[in-house]
């Protein structure tokens, strides 16, 4: 199972929101890419980067800064936030960014999604991010009226690979993740299912291990000092 170390970027800061509320953000570094290199010193073979600005207002403000890490580090990335329309996806990409989540956009424009898949393949991902079950879009601030589950078999007809399921409601709550969801949706389906949201101890990352999942993404438990990264991947290896 692959650790994805999280770098949200907001305001060109390294930061943390608690549920995906963005009047609860916590700064943890004024350099994302000081940040990046330090989850590599640490061993992470895979980071995951999600530009908070481009989620909410669908700008990618913070395009720059991932391009910068995306060139400056050896393991490869995927970025996810604000990325709406194919220019974006095709310089993300250029930049040597290694898979392209599409959140919001996936839900809006299925028309998108099917020629982002048709085009980069493997390199396009989803992020299912769901509040009780159902859809949540537009940086996590409406929540609609589709089955996450649903949505996930329609990703795996279009021939999506990977997805990124986020639960909102134990997202930086330090709570553990969703692991009925999580089991669910990675037995009801062969997509790879990568889960965020809640992962704050090793008994959180062994159940989703065992429970045969692709990848974890781990944020707000690394940068609190909850968990130790290095414990993890010796632990993962």
């Amino acid at each position: 199972m692959i650790l994805f170390p999280a770098i949200d970027i907001r305001n060109g800061k390294c930061v943390r929101l608690v549920q995906g509320d963005y009047n609860k953000e916590k700064i943890y570094s004024d350099s994302p890419t000081e940040t990046a290199k330090k989850w590599i010193d640490k061993g992470a073979a895979f980071l995951h980067i999600v530009d908070l600005d481009g989620a909410r207002t669908g700008n990618s403000i913070n395009r720059p800064i991932i391009k910068l890490i995306a060139q400056q580090t050896s393991i490869p990335i995927q970025v996810g936030g604000g990325i709406r329309n194919m220019n974006t996806i095709e310089d993300y990409i250029e930049a040597e960014v290694d898979r392209v989540i599409i959140g919001t956009a996936a839900i809006n424009d299925l028309d998108f999604l099917k020629e982002a898949v048709e085009r980069f393949k493997d390199k396009i991902a989803v992020s299912v991010d769901a509040r009780n079950g159902y859809v949540a879009t537009d940086g996590w601030t409406d929540t609609s009226t589709i089955k996450a589950l649903d949505l996930v078999k329609e990703l795996e007809q279009i021939g999506v690979e990977t997805i990124v399921y986020t639960d909102i409601l134990k997202d930086g709550m330090l709570e553990g993740p969703n692991f009925n969801e999580l089991q669910t949706v990675n037995e009801a389906t062969n997509i790879n299912v990568i889960a965020s949201g809640g992962v704050s101890s090793k008994e959180d990352v062994d159940r989703l291990q065992a429970a045969d999942l692709y990848g974890a993404i781990i944020g707000k438990a690394l940068y609190d000092g909850t968990l130790s990264f290095e414990s993890l991947v010796g632990a993962n290896s």
